[in-house]
């Protein structure tokens, strides 16, 4: 029997696809967490709604296959993330070996000019389109790619303010304890 999706439990879910990948893992007060550390997690991945837009409506299976591939691009990503602007050679060969399962294509249609991708098999759909968006992102902005401005926090984001300034995955989160850490440390002084 599949699994069945249950309630994504991540602080952080609103990033683009290939960051949104990279945040399955998270810490919170009680340790640390890993969405892709079983096939019910992998199920409520593929379930929500930023992924589903992402796969065109293409069901992905919640198997033990599209997870090893998901896990194989989660760490290319690991490592291209470090340095968004000059990833190295370790970063880009494992990003590649992802991207090599698949491919867009092009094509006319009555309406007109489109695109389809093509993977090598269904389990690849999901950890190709997140290395397929971080390669957007890359083209982009790749200085907007971050990862929060909390040592103690893992998760990153996409910088999408105005004026290119944000520091925190969250400001309700890691903001707000940034903050009540300075206050803290002004009133000790005090």
């Amino acid at each position: 029997m599949p699994p069945t999706p249950e309630a994504d439990p991540r602080p952080l879910t609103d990033e683009p696809l290939g960051i949104d990948l990279l945040n399955t893992r998270w810490i919170d007060g009680t340790g640390r967490h890993d969405l892709l550390d079983s096939l019910d997690g992998l199920a409520a991945w593929l379930a929500g709604p930023l992924v589903s837009r992402a796969l065109g409506g293409v069901p992905a299976p919640a198997d033990h296959d599209t997870l090893r591939h998901l896990l194989q691009a989660r760490a290319a990503l690991d490592e291209a993330v470090a340095d968004p602007r000059h990833p190295d050679a370790g970063a880009v060969e494992a990003l590649n070996a992802v991207l090599a399962h698949g491919r867009r294509g092009l094509l006319l249609r009555p309406d007109g000019p489109d695109t389809y991708v093509e993977v090598e098999d269904p389990s690849w759909l999901p950890a190709w389109r997140a290395a397929e968006d971080y390669l957007r992102l890359l083209a982009e902005r790749p200085e907007r790619i971050r990862a929060c401005g909390n040592p103690e926090c893992i998760l990153h984001f996409y910088d999408v303010s105005k004026n290119g300034t944000r520091r925190w995955c969250s400001m309700a989160g890691c903001g707000n304890r940034a903050k009540a850490q300075r206050h803290y440390a002004r009133q000790r002084k005090a």
